[in-house]
């Protein structure tokens, strides 16, 4: 495959991976004119939130496995235009189980495309150098995307329907189905063997049990929250029991005994992770507490999803004088440094210390992210590229899911607990209670009092950057321990970056011996 193509087939693989992720922040801005406009119950507007992250967490394993036997570029065909649909229905939807409907569509679609897009970047670049590089553009569209969610969610909610966030998919996935048919080329596993439906369901049932059980439990007790952890964890044992004893496993759980491999995995898990808990608190931090409008806000954000885009970038390069551990470590140390920074933002004077903390958290997450992506795919086997992706596509949505939901209610039951605790004159029972349950929430109740609720919008205002400080300083504790575990499980990663003369050789020796050849089509 020639220079050019390569790189254009690159162009075209980021695509759905841009729009994957937009989805998985957009909706933040969102909810509060969705919440007008179709009235969904509590309990509504939760699986109207969580149920793509669940379906595209559960189904990875599956969609990479697939991805392999049929071919990853005909699932890539086969999801984009699904993921176009369900976004046509969001869009448009008139009730809440219609939203819902979509929304579990949308994360079907996302799961084909996922995996197989970063399967197909090993394919497309065997050299380690230029595969270094490729993957940081890839992440950057990931990490860029979420940033940019928010941002443009809010622009569009300046002059349109809540449902146009959703109709930012269409055009791109469009341009994606009458481009990528002539550039992307096709790769599968020559010898996939037969497809083992008892280790998908086993997968699909596991992930998703335990992924709604931990976003059930930080929310409370809850009987059904326990039966689906049990079922989810028995599920992954089987499923990991299955898999080393099956002469071709959907998924080589040998991968992780590789610590190099488990080490990229989870920091991969905990960037995100701490990056989807920021975009839960930072939009909501700018328009009421600040006071900005949608489109204002999202321009706030954007030297976040610049700092995202500059770290990716840049980490490819810094990893050829250094080395990979290096530049990760340093990516590591930098985002600690934007959630220090964050904890003054109850105290700042100007939105100056909010930029600082928004650059340092996404260069932070740039550095992190970006080389470990390119350590989960030396370390696995062309022929199971797509399965080893979904690994760490899973523990990328697996650590989104879990940010919203942990970090989010972390900060919330501070919020909570700090307005129920505070008597204020004029406020009812039935108004602190509303009051207490989210900051929108609070300053529609101040709205209505008869001095304008101002003790009221101070004290939740207050409640709730109390909470995001307590959310910064447990995100500082689980990075140091994330830095650790770079220093000592990345070791094999130490020594000086791959320089391009070197690529071929290097990539060559992570595939291991007797790994069998992958068959690829133009």
């Amino acid at each position: 495959m020639s220079t050019l193509r390569r790189w254009s087939a690159l162009a075209v693989l980021v695509l759905p991976v841009l729009l994957i992720s937009i989805d998985m922040s957009v909706l933040g801005i969102a909810v509060p004119a969705l919440s007008a406009d179709l009235q969904p119950t509590s309990a509504q507007l939760l699986w109207i939130i969580d149920l793509y992250s669940f379906l595209l967490a559960g189904l990875l394993i599956l969609m990479g496995s697939l991805g392999d036997r049929i071919g990853r570029k005909r699932i890539l065909l086969i999801g984009a235009p699904l993921f176009g649909a369900a976004s046509l229905v969001a869009a448009f939807s008139t009730s809440p189980e219609m939203l819902i409907a979509a929304r579990a569509l949308l994360g079907l679609g996302g799961a084909t495309l996922m995996p197989s897009t970063l399967g197909l970047i090993r394919t497309v670049f065997p050299d380690r150098g230029e595969r270094q590089i490729a993957i940081a553009v890839w992440a950057t569209a990931f990490a860029g995307g979420a940033a940019l969610g928010p941002i443009l969610g809010g622009i569009l909610l300046e002059h349109f329907w809540w449902g146009s966030v959703f109709l930012l998919n269409v055009p791109v996935i469009v341009t994606f189905l009458a481009i990528a048919p002539f550039l992307l080329p096709e790769s599968k596993d020559p010898s996939p063997g037969p497809f083992d439906i008892p280790s998908a369901l086993l997968s699909t049932v596991g992930l998703i049990g335990v992924v709604y059980a931990l976003k059930t439990f930080v929310k409370g007790v809850d009987l059904s929250a326990g039966v689906a952890l049990l079922l989810g964890a028995a599920a992954l044992t089987w499923f990991v029991i299955r898999q080393r004893r099956l002469p071709d496993p959907m998924i080589d759980v040998g991968l992780f005994t590789n610590i190099a491999f488990t080490s990229a995995v989870v920091i991969n898990v905990i960037s995100v992770f701490t990056n989807m808990g920021v975009l839960f608190f930072f939009p909501q931090y700018l328009m009421l507490v600040e006071g900005l409008g949608s489109a204002e806000a999202g321009l706030w954000l954007l030297p976040l999803a610049a700092a995202a885009v500059t770290g990716t970038l840049l980490a490819p390069f810094l990893a050829r004088r250094a080395s990979v551990r290096t530049v990760i470590m340093i990516g590591l140390v930098v985002l600690i440094g934007g959630f220090v920074a964050a904890n003054f933002l109850e105290t700042a004077t100007t939105m100056l210390v909010f930029a600082i903390a928004s650059m340092l958290l996404g260069m932070g997450v740039g550095l992190a992210e970006t080389l470990t992506n390119d350590v989960i795919l030396t370390a696995a086997p062309p022929a199971r590229a797509s399965a080893a992706a979904a690994i760490s596509e899973t523990g990328y949505e697996f650590g989104g899911a879990m940010g919203t939901a942990v970090l989010g209610t972390i900060g919330m039951a501070v919020y909570s607990g700090q307005v129920r605790s505070t008597d204020l004159p004029g406020l009812g029972t039935a108004e602190a209670d509303r009051a207490s349950q989210t900051l929108a929430a609070a300053h529609d109740v101040a709205d209505q009092m008869a001095d304008g609720g101002v003790a009221l919008r101070e004290l939740a205002d207050r409640a709730f950057t109390s909470g995001m400080d307590l959310v910064a300083f447990v995100c500082i504790g689980i990075a140091s321990l994330t830095l650790l575990l770079a220093w000592r499980g990345l070791r094999s990663e130490a020594g000086r970056g791959v320089a391009p003369s070197d690529a071929v050789v290097a990539s060559a020796g992570a595939d291991g011996p007797g790994a069998r050849a992958e068959r690829t089509t133009i």
